[in-house]
C-alpha cells in the first residue's frame, strides 16, 4: 500500500497532480480543497495517500493533511459512498467542517455539495455521527464563504471546479457579493468568451 509520497509537482489536470517520484510520475487523484494549497509547479510535496485497487484500475488519492485522508477512509467505508464521492464531499467540505455538520445534524451544508441530496446528506449524518470528530482547534464552523458556494453552485451547472474558480477569480472584488451574483456574474462571463 502507498500511504504517502514526496516528489515534484509537474502539473495539475482535472483534479489530478502529476508527482514525480524519482523519475515516476505518480497521478494522484485530490480534493478541491488540496489543490488549491498546493505549492507551484516544479516545487516539493508530501501527500498523504490512500492505495485502491480495483479490477479495472489502479488508483491512488492524495491528500495534504492525515485528517482529511482518515475522513475519506470513513466515507469509503459507508454503503453507496465510493471515491469519487467522497473525494466530492472533501472538495466542499475539511474533514473538520464534514464532522461538524454531521455533529450539528446540518442537512443544508450537505445538499450543497454536488452529488449530495437530501436523502443522501441525512444518512451521511446517521452513519457518520460518532466516527468523526472535529478537532476543536478551528473556531465556530460557519456557513462556506460565497465564494465557495458559487464555485459549488458553477459545478453544479455543469462547469468543471477549474472553469469555476477562475470565472470568479476573473471578477471584480465585491465584500457585498452574495453567491447567486457571483453565479450570474460567472455565467454572463463565460457565456460572453469566444
Amino acid at each position: 500500500m502507498i500511504g504517502r509520497i514526496t516528489g515534484i509537482l509537474l502539473g495539475i489536470e482535472h483534479q489530478t497532480a502529476l508527482v514525480d517520484v524519482g523519475g515516476l510520475g505518480y497521478e494522484v487523484e485530490c480534493p478541491v480543497s488540496t489543490l488549491c494549497e498546493l505549492p507551484a509547479v516544479g516545487q516539493q510535496i508530501t501527500l498523504q495517500t490512500h492505495f485502491v485497487v480495483r479490477e479495472d484500475a489502479q488508483l491512488l488519492y492524495g491528500f495534504l493533511t492525515h485528517e482529511d485522508r482518515e475522513s475519506f477512509r470513513i466515507l469509503i467505508k459507508i454503503s453507496g459512498v465510493g471515491p469519487k464521492l467522497a473525494i466530492g464531499v472533501l472538495s466542499g467540505l475539511s474533514g473538520d467542517e464534514l464532522a461538524s455538520a454531521v455533529e450539528r445534524d446540518d442537512v443544508a451544508t450537505l445538499t450543497r455539495l454536488p452529488g449530495i441530496g437530501k436523502k443522501t446528506a441525512e444518512r451521511l449524518i446517521v452513519e457518520l455521527r460518532g466516527r468523526m470528530s472535529s478537532s476543536g482547534t478551528s473556531t465556530v464552523n460557519h456557513a462556506a464563504s460565497p465564494i465557495e458556494e458559487a464555485v459549488l453552485g458553477l459545478i453544479a451547472l455543469g462547469y468543471k471546479e477549474t472553469e469555476a474558480r477562475k470565472a470568479i477569480d476573473r471578477l471584480p472584488n465585491d465584500s457585498e457579493a452574495t453567491p447567486e451574483s457571483l453565479i450570474r456574474a460567472s455565467l454572463k462571463q463565460m457565456l460572453r468568451q469566444p
